[in-house]
Protein backbone atom coordinates (compact mmCIF):
# COMPACT_ATOMS: atom_id res chain seq x y z
CA UNK A 1 0.00 0.00 0.00
CA UNK A 2 1.35 3.33 -0.85
CA UNK A 3 2.28 5.47 2.51
CA UNK A 4 1.62 8.56 0.87
CA UNK A 5 -1.73 8.43 0.41
CA UNK A 6 -1.78 7.15 4.19
CA UNK A 7 -5.28 8.88 5.46
CA UNK A 8 -4.62 8.66 9.44
CA UNK A 9 -3.14 11.32 11.31
CA UNK A 10 -1.67 10.30 14.75
CA UNK A 11 -0.14 13.61 16.01
CA UNK A 12 -0.61 16.58 18.93
CA UNK A 13 -3.76 17.98 17.34
CA UNK A 14 -3.63 17.02 14.03
CA UNK A 15 -7.02 16.83 12.27
CA UNK A 16 -8.38 13.37 11.45
CA UNK A 17 -9.72 12.29 8.09
CA UNK A 18 -12.76 12.01 9.60
CA UNK A 19 -14.05 13.68 12.78
CA UNK A 20 -16.97 11.00 13.97
CA UNK A 21 -19.52 10.80 16.75
CA UNK A 22 -18.41 14.71 17.45
CA UNK A 23 -21.96 16.17 16.21
CA UNK A 24 -23.40 17.24 19.26
CA UNK A 25 -20.88 19.46 20.55
CA UNK A 26 -19.89 21.07 17.38
CA UNK A 27 -23.74 21.79 16.98
CA UNK A 28 -23.32 23.60 20.93
CA UNK A 29 -20.71 25.41 19.21
CA UNK A 30 -22.37 26.56 15.79
CA UNK A 31 -25.32 27.44 18.41
CA UNK A 32 -23.43 29.59 20.45
CA UNK A 33 -21.68 31.58 17.44
CA UNK A 34 -24.83 32.01 15.98
CA UNK A 35 -27.21 33.56 19.19
CA UNK A 36 -24.16 36.11 20.23
CA UNK A 37 -24.00 37.39 17.01
CA UNK A 38 -27.82 38.16 17.25
CA UNK A 39 -27.30 39.09 20.97
CA UNK A 40 -29.15 36.41 22.40
CA UNK A 41 -27.45 34.86 25.66
CA UNK A 42 -25.58 31.69 25.11
CA UNK A 43 -23.07 29.85 27.77
CA UNK A 44 -19.64 29.69 26.36
CA UNK A 45 -17.89 26.23 26.36
CA UNK A 46 -15.22 24.39 28.24
CA UNK A 47 -14.71 20.86 27.09
CA UNK A 48 -13.63 18.38 29.74
CA UNK A 49 -12.00 14.94 28.80
CA UNK A 50 -9.10 12.97 29.09
CA UNK A 51 -5.85 13.05 26.85
CA UNK A 52 -5.91 11.64 23.52
CA UNK A 53 -9.59 12.00 22.70
CA UNK A 54 -8.97 14.96 20.52
CA UNK A 55 -9.90 18.27 22.31
CA UNK A 56 -7.76 20.29 20.58
CA UNK A 57 -8.59 18.92 17.49
CA UNK A 58 -12.53 20.35 18.60
CA UNK A 59 -10.62 23.39 19.40
CA UNK A 60 -9.39 24.09 15.97
CA UNK A 61 -12.60 23.12 14.23
CA UNK A 62 -14.93 25.42 16.51
CA UNK A 63 -11.84 28.20 15.36
CA UNK A 64 -12.35 27.48 11.52
CA UNK A 65 -16.08 27.42 12.34
CA UNK A 66 -16.56 30.74 14.11
CA UNK A 67 -13.85 32.88 11.75
CA UNK A 68 -16.38 31.04 8.71
CA UNK A 69 -19.24 33.31 10.19
CA UNK A 70 -17.42 36.20 10.96
CA UNK A 71 -15.72 36.03 13.93
CA UNK A 72 -12.44 37.03 15.09
CA UNK A 73 -10.63 34.28 16.92
CA UNK A 74 -7.82 34.71 19.28
CA UNK A 75 -5.82 31.10 20.24
CA UNK A 76 -4.14 30.55 23.02
CA UNK A 77 -2.59 27.36 25.15
CA UNK A 78 -2.29 27.55 28.84
CA UNK A 79 1.02 26.91 30.32
CA UNK A 80 2.97 26.68 33.50
CA UNK A 81 4.98 28.58 32.43
CA UNK A 82 3.74 31.67 31.04
CA UNK A 83 0.70 33.32 32.31
CA UNK A 84 -2.26 34.24 31.25
CA UNK A 85 -1.86 37.88 30.86
CA UNK A 86 1.02 37.40 28.96
CA UNK A 87 -0.10 35.11 26.35
CA UNK A 88 -2.90 37.38 25.62
CA UNK A 89 -1.50 40.78 25.23
CA UNK A 90 -0.10 39.94 21.84
CA UNK A 91 -3.22 38.14 20.15
CA UNK A 92 -5.58 41.14 21.30
CA UNK A 93 -2.94 43.26 19.69
CA UNK A 94 -3.39 41.29 16.74
CA UNK A 95 -7.09 41.48 16.99
CA UNK A 96 -7.65 45.23 18.15
CA UNK A 97 -5.41 46.07 14.85
CA UNK A 98 -7.37 44.02 12.47
CA UNK A 99 -10.98 44.92 13.97
CA UNK A 100 -8.99 48.84 13.33
CA UNK A 101 -8.92 47.88 9.72
CA UNK A 102 -12.82 47.32 9.30
CA UNK A 103 -14.68 50.53 7.71
CA UNK A 104 -16.80 51.79 10.88
CA UNK A 105 -17.90 54.97 12.69
CA UNK A 106 -16.46 55.77 15.82
CA UNK A 107 -13.49 55.22 18.56
CA UNK A 108 -14.13 52.30 20.16
CA UNK A 109 -11.75 50.29 18.58
CA UNK A 110 -8.68 52.90 19.56
CA UNK A 111 -10.52 52.83 22.93
CA UNK A 112 -9.28 48.95 22.82
CA UNK A 113 -6.03 49.68 21.98
CA UNK A 114 -5.40 52.46 24.66
CA UNK A 115 -6.86 49.99 27.14
CA UNK A 116 -4.81 47.17 26.13
CA UNK A 117 -1.88 49.63 26.45
CA UNK A 118 -2.83 50.84 30.50
CA UNK A 119 -3.48 46.93 31.27
CA UNK A 120 0.11 46.26 29.70
CA UNK A 121 1.53 48.69 31.91
CA UNK A 122 -0.16 47.08 34.70
CA UNK A 123 1.27 43.42 34.23
CA UNK A 124 4.62 44.91 33.61
CA UNK A 125 4.91 45.32 37.41
CA UNK A 126 4.13 41.46 37.98
CA UNK A 127 5.53 40.06 35.11
CA UNK A 128 8.61 42.21 33.46
CA UNK A 129 8.99 43.59 30.01
CA UNK A 130 5.83 42.92 27.74
CA UNK A 131 6.42 43.94 24.20
CA UNK A 132 3.86 46.05 22.74
CA UNK A 133 4.74 48.58 20.07
CA UNK A 134 1.72 51.23 19.57
CA UNK A 135 2.14 54.65 19.51
CA UNK A 136 -0.94 55.49 21.33
CA UNK A 137 -1.72 56.79 24.88
CA UNK A 138 -3.28 54.37 27.72
CA UNK A 139 -6.59 55.14 29.35
CA UNK A 140 -5.61 55.84 33.03
CA UNK A 141 -7.86 54.29 35.27
CA UNK A 142 -8.79 51.46 33.22
CA UNK A 143 -7.18 48.07 33.20
CA UNK A 144 -4.26 49.41 35.06
CA UNK A 145 -4.90 48.64 38.80
CA UNK A 146 -2.18 45.38 38.42
CA UNK A 147 -5.00 43.31 40.02
CA UNK A 148 -5.96 40.76 37.25
CA UNK A 149 -9.25 40.10 38.38
CA UNK A 150 -10.73 44.10 38.15
CA UNK A 151 -7.84 44.64 34.73
CA UNK A 152 -9.12 41.57 32.87
CA UNK A 153 -13.05 42.32 32.51
CA UNK A 154 -12.03 45.70 32.03
CA UNK A 155 -10.37 44.56 28.67
CA UNK A 156 -12.84 42.38 27.71
CA UNK A 157 -15.25 45.03 28.01
CA UNK A 158 -13.61 47.21 25.94
CA UNK A 159 -12.72 44.62 23.30
CA UNK A 160 -16.55 43.75 23.19
CA UNK A 161 -17.21 47.22 22.58
CA UNK A 162 -14.64 47.65 19.60
CA UNK A 163 -16.59 44.25 18.08
CA UNK A 164 -19.36 45.37 18.63
CA UNK A 165 -18.97 48.90 16.87
CA UNK A 166 -17.53 47.08 13.93
CA UNK A 167 -20.59 44.57 13.66
CA UNK A 168 -18.50 41.79 14.37
CA UNK A 169 -17.63 39.11 17.35
CA UNK A 170 -15.00 37.91 19.05
CA UNK A 171 -13.85 34.25 19.83
CA UNK A 172 -11.46 33.61 22.13
CA UNK A 173 -10.33 29.99 22.34
CA UNK A 174 -7.94 28.41 25.41
CA UNK A 175 -6.61 24.88 25.49
CA UNK A 176 -5.16 23.12 28.76
CA UNK A 177 -7.53 25.58 30.63
CA UNK A 178 -6.28 23.35 34.05
CA UNK A 179 -2.85 25.23 33.93
CA UNK A 180 -3.95 28.51 35.13
CA UNK A 181 -3.95 29.91 38.40
CA UNK A 182 -6.91 30.40 40.40
CA UNK A 183 -7.06 34.03 40.22
CA UNK A 184 -6.34 33.55 36.31
CA UNK A 185 -9.61 31.33 36.42
CA UNK A 186 -11.26 33.80 38.52
CA UNK A 187 -10.77 36.72 36.12
CA UNK A 188 -11.65 34.48 32.89
CA UNK A 189 -15.00 33.90 34.46
CA UNK A 190 -15.74 37.48 35.73
CA UNK A 191 -14.32 38.85 32.40
CA UNK A 192 -17.63 36.36 30.89
CA UNK A 193 -19.64 37.12 33.36
CA UNK A 194 -19.69 41.38 31.89
CA UNK A 195 -19.96 39.66 28.40
CA UNK A 196 -23.23 38.50 29.42
CA UNK A 197 -24.15 41.20 31.70
CA UNK A 198 -23.85 43.61 28.68
CA UNK A 199 -24.54 41.15 25.99
CA UNK A 200 -21.14 42.12 24.09
CA UNK A 201 -20.07 39.97 21.58
CA UNK A 202 -17.45 38.07 23.25
CA UNK A 203 -17.40 34.25 23.54
CA UNK A 204 -15.17 31.99 25.41
CA UNK A 205 -14.24 28.25 24.15
CA UNK A 206 -12.11 26.17 25.92
CA UNK A 207 -10.65 22.63 26.54
CA UNK A 208 -8.52 20.75 29.44
CA UNK A 209 -8.77 17.86 31.83
CA UNK A 210 -12.11 16.60 33.78
CA UNK A 211 -10.93 18.58 36.45
CA UNK A 212 -11.66 22.12 35.20
CA UNK A 213 -15.68 22.12 36.34
CA UNK A 214 -14.72 21.80 39.60
CA UNK A 215 -11.40 23.93 39.70
CA UNK A 216 -14.05 26.62 37.84
CA UNK A 217 -16.55 26.34 40.37
CA UNK A 218 -13.84 26.42 43.16
CA UNK A 219 -12.84 29.63 41.62
CA UNK A 220 -16.55 31.24 41.23
CA UNK A 221 -19.62 29.62 41.93
CA UNK A 222 -21.96 31.19 39.40
CA UNK A 223 -19.19 29.70 36.51
CA UNK A 224 -21.79 26.55 36.27
CA UNK A 225 -24.29 29.63 35.06
CA UNK A 226 -22.15 31.12 32.30
CA UNK A 227 -20.73 27.85 30.77
CA UNK A 228 -21.43 24.69 29.38
CA UNK A 229 -19.10 21.89 30.33
CA UNK A 230 -19.29 19.17 27.19
CA UNK A 231 -17.24 15.81 28.71
CA UNK A 232 -15.50 14.97 25.37
CA UNK A 233 -14.91 11.14 25.70
CA UNK A 234 -14.04 7.84 23.75
CA UNK A 235 -15.79 7.37 20.49
CA UNK A 236 -18.78 5.09 20.52
CA UNK A 237 -18.35 1.67 18.63
CA UNK A 238 -20.27 2.43 15.66
CA UNK A 239 -18.48 6.37 14.99
CA UNK A 240 -14.80 4.34 16.07
CA UNK A 241 -15.53 2.20 12.81
CA UNK A 242 -16.43 5.16 11.27
CA UNK A 243 -13.27 7.32 11.92
CA UNK A 244 -11.07 4.04 10.12
CA UNK A 245 -13.51 2.71 7.72
CA UNK A 246 -14.55 5.80 5.89
CA UNK A 247 -11.16 7.21 5.26
CA UNK A 248 -9.86 4.22 3.61
CA UNK A 249 -12.59 3.18 1.71
CA UNK A 250 -11.78 7.10 -0.27
CA UNK A 251 -8.73 5.44 -1.21
CA UNK A 252 -10.26 2.32 -2.43
CA UNK A 253 -9.50 0.50 1.01
CA UNK A 254 -11.24 -1.65 3.35
CA UNK A 255 -11.00 -2.82 7.32
CA UNK A 256 -12.42 -6.34 7.15
CA UNK A 257 -14.97 -6.22 10.42
CA UNK A 258 -13.05 -8.68 12.96
CA UNK A 259 -10.27 -6.21 12.10
CA UNK A 260 -12.39 -3.14 13.39
CA UNK A 261 -13.68 -5.01 16.12
CA UNK A 262 -10.45 -5.52 17.95
CA UNK A 263 -8.98 -1.99 17.09
CA UNK A 264 -11.81 -0.87 19.06
CA UNK A 265 -11.16 -3.55 21.80
CA UNK A 266 -7.34 -2.23 21.84
CA UNK A 267 -8.20 1.43 21.95
CA UNK A 268 -10.94 1.41 23.93
CA UNK A 269 -11.86 3.69 21.15
CA UNK A 270 -9.91 6.86 22.07
CA UNK A 271 -9.51 8.71 18.57
CA UNK A 272 -5.49 9.53 19.12
CA UNK A 273 -5.08 5.68 19.53
CA UNK A 274 -7.56 4.65 16.55
CA UNK A 275 -5.17 7.07 14.37
CA UNK A 276 -2.22 5.57 15.82
CA UNK A 277 -3.62 2.04 15.10
CA UNK A 278 -5.34 2.78 11.88
CA UNK A 279 -2.12 4.63 10.70
CA UNK A 280 0.54 1.50 11.39
CA UNK A 281 -1.92 -1.40 9.64
CA UNK A 282 -2.05 0.95 6.36
CA UNK A 283 1.60 1.24 6.44
CA UNK A 284 1.75 -2.49 6.74
CA UNK A 285 -0.54 -3.95 4.79
CA UNK A 286 0.13 -5.53 1.16
CA UNK A 287 -3.09 -4.99 -0.07
CA UNK A 288 -6.83 -4.48 0.62
CA UNK A 289 -8.59 -5.51 2.96
CA UNK A 290 -6.77 -5.03 6.23
CA UNK A 291 -7.50 -8.06 8.26
CA UNK A 292 -7.47 -9.20 11.93
CA UNK A 293 -4.45 -10.85 11.72
CA UNK A 294 -2.73 -8.02 10.38
CA UNK A 295 -3.76 -5.72 13.14
CA UNK A 296 -2.55 -8.64 15.46
CA UNK A 297 0.80 -8.04 13.85
CA UNK A 298 0.59 -4.37 14.05
CA UNK A 299 -0.24 -4.29 17.32
CA UNK A 300 3.05 -4.77 18.84
CA UNK A 301 4.63 -1.86 17.04
CA UNK A 302 1.92 0.57 17.56
CA UNK A 303 2.20 -0.21 21.42
CA UNK A 304 6.26 0.22 21.26
CA UNK A 305 5.37 3.84 19.38
CA UNK A 306 3.02 4.46 22.14
CA UNK A 307 5.38 3.91 24.80
CA UNK A 308 8.43 5.47 23.24
CA UNK A 309 6.09 8.82 22.31
CA UNK A 310 2.68 9.26 23.90
CA UNK A 311 3.20 8.04 27.47
CA UNK A 312 7.40 7.76 27.97
CA UNK A 313 7.46 11.79 27.59
CA UNK A 314 4.69 11.78 30.75
CA UNK A 315 6.56 9.46 32.47
CA UNK A 316 10.03 10.63 32.38
CA UNK A 317 8.95 14.15 34.38
CA UNK A 318 8.28 12.32 37.49
CA UNK A 319 9.93 11.27 40.38
CA UNK A 320 10.17 7.59 41.86
CA UNK A 321 7.97 8.40 44.61
CA UNK A 322 5.35 9.73 41.82
CA UNK A 323 5.87 6.64 39.49
CA UNK A 324 5.69 4.14 42.53
CA UNK A 325 2.14 6.32 43.18
CA UNK A 326 1.02 5.36 39.54
CA UNK A 327 2.01 1.88 39.65
CA UNK A 328 0.21 1.14 43.14
CA UNK A 329 -2.84 2.83 40.85
CA UNK A 330 -2.24 0.33 38.00
CA UNK A 331 -1.76 -2.91 40.20
CA UNK A 332 -5.70 -2.08 41.43
CA UNK A 333 -6.27 -3.17 38.04
CA UNK A 334 -8.87 -0.64 36.20
CA UNK A 335 -9.85 2.26 37.46
CA UNK A 336 -11.16 4.40 39.33
CA UNK A 337 -9.27 3.67 42.23
CA UNK A 338 -9.88 4.36 45.80
CA UNK A 339 -7.12 6.41 47.71
CA UNK A 340 -7.89 4.17 50.22
CA UNK A 341 -6.66 1.32 48.29
CA UNK A 342 -3.78 3.21 47.00
CA UNK A 343 -2.59 4.07 50.58
CA UNK A 344 -3.10 0.26 51.90
CA UNK A 345 -1.20 -1.29 48.38
CA UNK A 346 1.90 1.45 49.32
CA UNK A 347 2.26 -0.04 52.75
CA UNK A 348 1.46 3.53 54.50
CA UNK A 349 -1.12 3.71 57.26
CA UNK A 350 -2.73 6.86 56.47
CA UNK A 351 -3.10 8.45 53.21
CA UNK A 352 -2.46 12.14 54.68
CA UNK A 353 1.29 10.91 54.34
CA UNK A 354 0.77 10.40 50.83
CA UNK A 355 -1.36 13.67 50.33
CA UNK A 356 1.96 15.79 49.10
CA UNK A 357 2.94 13.46 45.90
CA UNK A 358 -0.61 13.01 45.25
CA UNK A 359 -1.37 16.77 44.85
CA UNK A 360 2.22 17.44 42.64
CA UNK A 361 0.75 14.09 40.86
CA UNK A 362 -2.60 16.04 39.74
CA UNK A 363 -1.06 19.38 39.47
CA UNK A 364 1.54 17.20 36.31
CA UNK A 365 -2.08 16.37 35.10
CA UNK A 366 -0.99 12.42 35.85
CA UNK A 367 -4.30 11.79 37.36
CA UNK A 368 -7.73 13.77 38.50
CA UNK A 369 -10.10 12.96 41.08
CA UNK A 370 -13.87 12.12 39.93
CA UNK A 371 -15.07 11.98 43.22
CA UNK A 372 -14.23 12.31 46.57
CA UNK A 373 -11.69 9.29 47.61
CA UNK A 374 -11.71 8.52 44.54
CA UNK A 375 -8.59 9.08 41.64
CA UNK A 376 -7.98 8.20 37.95
CA UNK A 377 -5.53 8.58 35.65
CA UNK A 378 -5.91 11.31 32.84
CA UNK A 379 -4.15 9.40 30.19
CA UNK A 380 -6.14 6.42 28.74
CA UNK A 381 -4.77 3.21 28.91
CA UNK A 382 -1.70 5.04 31.05
CA UNK A 383 -2.40 1.69 33.86
CA UNK A 384 -1.22 -0.57 31.05
CA UNK A 385 2.34 1.46 30.41
CA UNK A 386 2.96 1.57 33.76
CA UNK A 387 2.47 -1.58 34.44
CA UNK A 388 5.31 -2.44 31.01
CA UNK A 389 7.35 0.21 32.39
CA UNK A 390 7.66 -0.52 36.17
CA UNK A 391 7.58 -4.22 36.43
CA UNK A 392 6.25 -5.41 39.98
CA UNK A 393 9.40 -7.50 40.99
CA UNK A 394 8.73 -7.04 44.62
CA UNK A 395 8.15 -3.42 44.85
CA UNK A 396 4.94 -3.82 47.05
CA UNK A 397 6.47 -6.31 48.64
Amino acid sequence: MDKIRNPFSPGAGAPPPELAGRDGVLEQAEVLFARIRQKRPEKSLIMTGLRGVGKTVLLNEMDRMAREVGYRTVFIEASEQKPLAVLLVPQLRSLLYALDRVAGAGNKVRRGLAVLKSFVGAIKVSFGDVEFGLDIEPEKGTADSGDLEVDLPSLFIAIGEAAEERQSAVAIFIDEIQFFSKAELNALIMGMHKMQQRQLPLVLVGAGLPILPGLAGDAKSYAERLFSFPDIGPLQKEDAAKALQDPVMEEGVAFEAEALEEIFRLTKGYPYFLQEWGYQAWNQAESSPITLQLVHETTKQVIARLDENFFRVRFDRLTDGEKKYLRAMAELGQGPYRTTDITEKLGVESSTALSSVRSKLIKKGMIYSPAHGLLNFTVPLFDEFTRRAIPDDGIFD
